[in-house]
């Protein structure tokens, strides 16, 4: 049964702390990607960022997330084993690795990889799951040894009416915000150095 608490929670480390950190990034030519870590147990927030690669082509959001979690002293870090890993959107192949190399067992994701190249215009991610490892779209096993991935939409699906629409309206929200930075981004990115801008 799916944790509506959890879903809550999620979404609400998604508008309040890496929706704030994206609206700087992206006033600095950054895409709109983020991610955030938390404690399993208690659901504190550990870290949240936003995507870098104006500084680093390879600071995704959540690579960054991963680099800045890494910079923290080790006795304020928690395991991976007993965080959760929370990506604004579906990780593509570059932060998928980096996820599991960390030692994560876990992510959540609330865009998927057709909403950043229909809703963003950023379809990278695709591009290169076909091109570089000839993977059809959602070609990676969502769920193996290393960690199992969900979709907050798909979960918020599987629930109950009057949640779902609860949820949904939120979603709904998130996704505003969004689009309007993603729309300051697309008009923009022709001034950055961003190689797959």
């Amino acid at each position: 049964m799916t944790d509506i608490s959890l879903i809550d929670r999620l979404l609400d480390v998604i508008e309040h702390d890496i929706v704030p950190k994206t609206q700087e990034g992206v006033a600095h030519g950054n895409k709109l990607f983020g991610a955030a870590i938390l404690k399993k147990g208690d659901r504190s927030l550990v870290l949240a960022e936003t995507n870098n690669e104006i500084e680093n082509p390879l600071w995704h959001g959540e690579v960054h997330c991963l680099k800045r979690f890494y910079e923290m002293p080790k006795a304020e870090r928690v395991d991976t084993k007993e965080a959760i890993f929370l990506a604004t959107h579906e990780p593509c192949s570059l932060c998928l690795s980096a996820i599991t190399w960390t030692g994560f067992d876990n992510f959540y994701y609330l865009f998927s990889h057709e909403d950043s190249r229909d809703s963003f215009a950023i379809p990278h991610d695709l591009k290169i799951l076909k091109e570089v490892f000839t993977l059809d779209p959602g070609g990676y096993n969502a769920e193996n040894a290393y960690w199992k991935s969900f979709s907050i939409r798909r979960l918020v699906l599987a629930l109950p009416e009057a949640e779902r629409g609860r949820l949904e309206a939120r979603i709904g929200k998130i996704a505003a915000l969004y689009e309007a930075l993603s729309g300051d981004y697309q008009a923009n990115k022709a001034e950055n150095d961003i190689p797959l801008n």
